[in-house]
């Protein structure tokens, strides 16, 4: 779609040569999802929110995780006023339409779960008085590997929230080279400017739950997340809420290559991102040198692909 390749190519003057991640969190953003960006420092994590939320013109917080950081300081207070008598609630940065929650993972699994409940019912509830968040509504959290010091591991509802996960990487040579020729006089983020509305990005996450998906297909996409859980290599497999994960994001990327369909192709592309950070694996899995991207590769390779004879 025009308006996709717009947005994917602004977002390019800033990120080089990763294409394909950010088509994965245009996936998310249309399918009404959140993204968890996992790398080490200085791969550009924080500069791919900034220039998402510049090119859709979003309104946009940001909040630095950091070991002493408070629920309130995610959410907001009731702050009591004394001229009024009454207490007045003063909201926090999740009051926003892009979140980006920085190095989620250095905070503590308390303040993490501070944003469950924005994340799953698009509300925060303070003091028993509940506050609708605006529209569209999206978190995409950034996090160190679990190794470094000083992190903490997200909690497995936490987890499970987070539609799709995103490694970056580094940029290989040649695009690291043009890197450095754009930043040479000055940040590409300070130009970057809006590409569409936000009326725009509501109109198509409408468009996109229209997005056929055949019976065939859900049948596949509940084979491949019920494989997750009947492996012996597996702790934990995949939720409900995987599958319904799951299902979402094939239509927004069959939306954003301009089908009204989605294929079986879409399912088997995205089920890395959308699956293997829900999963847990047992010891004896990792001794054995399986990590959780290749477990879900191996089911899809074991997992019969449908026929479907007819789209709508």
């Amino acid at each position: 779609m025009e308006t996709i390749v717009k947005i994917i190519d602004n977002i390019n003057k800033v990120i080089i040569g990763k294409t394909e991640e950010v088509k994965l969190v245009l996936v998310a953003l249309l399918s009404g999802g959140h993204v968890l960006i996992e790398d080490v420092p200085g791969v550009g994590k924080t500069s791919l929110v900034k220039a998402l939320a510049k090119s859709i013109n979003a309104d946009f917080k940001r909040i630095q995780f950091t070991p002493d950081l408070l629920p309130s300081d995610v959410i907001g207070v009731s702050i009591y006023n004394p001229e009024k008598g009454v207490f007045e609630f003063k909201q926090g940065p999740i009051m926003s339409q892009i979140l980006l929650a920085d190095e989620i993972n250095r905070t503590s699994p308390k303040t993490q779960s501070s944003l469950l409940e924005a994340m799953e019912e698009r509300q925060v509830t303070v003091d028993g008085k509940t506050y609708m968040l605006p529209r569209p509504f999206m978190v995409i959290a950034t996090q160190n590997p679990i190794e470094y010091d000083g992190t903490f591991r997200l909690p497995e509802a936490q987890l499970d929230r987070f539609m799709i996960k995103v490694n970056l990487g580094y940029p290989d040579i040649k695009h690291e080279i043009e890197m450095l020729k754009r930043f040479e006089e000055l940040d590409p983020l300070e130009n970057l400017k809006p590409v569409v509305s936000i009326m725009e990005i509501l109109k198509m996450q409408d468009e996109v739950k229209s997005v056929y998906v055949d019976d065939s297909i859900l049948d596949y996409i509940i084979t491949i997340v019920n494989n997750t859980r009947n492996l012996s290599t597996v702790l934990l497999g995949a939720s409900p809420r995987a599958a319904i994960s799951l299902m979402k994001a094939s239509q927004a990327k069959a939306f954003i290559e301009g089908r009204n369909y989605v294929l079986p192709d879409d399912v088997k592309y995205l089920s890395v991102p959308v699956l293997s950070h829900r999963i847990i694996l047992k010891n004896e899995a990792r001794f054995n040198d399986l990590d959780e991207r290749s477990v879900i590769k191996d089911i899809l390779n074991v997992t019969k692909v449908p026929v479907v004879k007819k789209y709508a």
